[in-house]
């Protein structure tokens, strides 16, 4: 098996280790093209030299099983301060697992914790590891789902309001009939300065989507994410063509290497591109990603896991926002010592005196929902 390679004053990677936590939500869940009732978090942790370095992803239980199985042995013995090197050799030592969707997600919550563990070994925090290019990280309230009743819907997005974020998302598509007396009711609870996004996971047609944005847009509706699947580039090219001016369509939490991202900045299919940062190959893949809009001047917003995503969004140049999803900030605060907190703004400031991510892992609290 291929590893990268060590020189002269290496600090070896001696061991990874991997476990599995499935979480239940605070209350059932959906959105417009699934539910689900607990979210499943996977760690993995990677020590050399006396440090020990801390990533995770949110996948089904198997990706444990992968990063112990088949990608610990690829990194083990590689130099911790190449965090790159290791994720190169990562890419070549899955040919034959098939990259994308379980395998990515693996390797993610393995290359975030390479990455914290270079940050720590050089005792710097991740921020300045990664190369800030700000200071903060705008942030937008996300839930609202589609389970949620009127007066449910109205008080959790009220709530993003009142801790001092001013752009909130909200699901739709399941009841597509129910969608514009939904999205009137959540502009009344967000009042009219506050930015109103809506995400439908795919769930309409491209005909539908077309007649929502319009009603949509009536109430101030500035992002419309995922009106149709980003299986179909040329339905998104159709709304982000014909959509309301002053909508912006976005896609991308679902891709998992390059070639994924390339495929929707090639079809001109988004206004902004998204990624994931625990799905689209970690940090070193999300660098990547943000490089091809770079090349695009095309904005990128990041996906959910706001712990990491907070240090990451600093590094990208072309950043519009990151999405502070309900159930990952819940997740994260029971998870982790050290999470960062909304400041006044709405922004996520990474914390300059801690190393690395700033996070501890809380075991003892985490170890009633381990599943492997």
């Amino acid at each position: 098996m291929s590893r990268p390679a060590t020189g002269s004053g290496s600090v070896p990677v001696e061991r990874v280790e991997a476990a599995a936590y499935t979480v239940p939500t605070d209350e059932p869940e959906s959105d417009g093209t699934l539910t689900w009732e607990a979210t499943t978090l996977v760690v993995v942790r990677v020590h050399a030299g006396g440090r020990s370095g801390l990533g995770y992803t949110y996948a089904g239980p198997p990706a444990a099983a992968v990063v112990r199985d088949h990608l610990a042995g690829v990194v083990t013995g590689a130099d911790a301060r190449t965090p790159p090197a290791s994720w190169d050799a990562l890419q070549r030592a899955v040919r034959n697992l098939g990259k994308p969707g379980l395998v990515a997600e693996a390797i993610s919550a393995l290359d975030i914790a390479l990455w914290d563990l270079h940050a720590r070994l050089a005792g710097l925090p991740l921020v300045l590891a990664l190369g800030a290019v700000r200071a903060e990280t705008p942030i937008y309230g996300s839930g609202g789902f589609t389970s949620y009743s009127g007066a449910e819907l109205a008080r959790r997005l009220a709530g993003w309001v009142e801790d001092g974020i001013g752009r909130v998302k909200m699901k739709v598509g399941r009841d597509p009939a129910a969608d514009p007396q939904r999205v009137r009711a959540a502009r009344a609870a967000v009042g009219e300065d506050t930015g109103l996004y809506v995400d439908a996971n795919g769930a309409y047609t491209r005909k539908q989507a077309l007649d929502r944005a319009e009603r949509f847009a009536e109430h101030g509706v500035s992002w419309l994410e995922e009106p149709v699947s980003s299986d179909d580039p040329a339905g998104l090219r159709l709304l982000r063509d014909r959509g309301p001016a002053g909508m912006d369509v976005a896609a991308g939490e679902y891709g998992y290497h390059l070639p994924d991202f390339r495929t929707l900045l090639d079809a001109g299919a988004v206004d902004c591109l998204q990624a994931d940062v625990t799905r689209a190959l970690g940090i070193s893949g999300v660098l990547r990603v943000a490089a091809l809009c770079d090349a695009h001047q095309i904005d990128l917003s990041l996906h959910c896991a706001p712990q990491v995503s907070a240090h990451v969004g600093t590094a990208v140049w072309h950043l519009r926002h990151l999405e502070y999803f309900h159930d990952h900030v819940r997740v994260e605060r029971l998870a982790f010592d050290g999470v960062l907190a909304p400041r006044p703004g709405g922004t996520l400031r990474p914390d300059r005196d801690r190393p690395g991510l700033g996070l501890e892992l809380r075991d003892a609290d985490l170890e009633r929902f381990r599943v492997t």
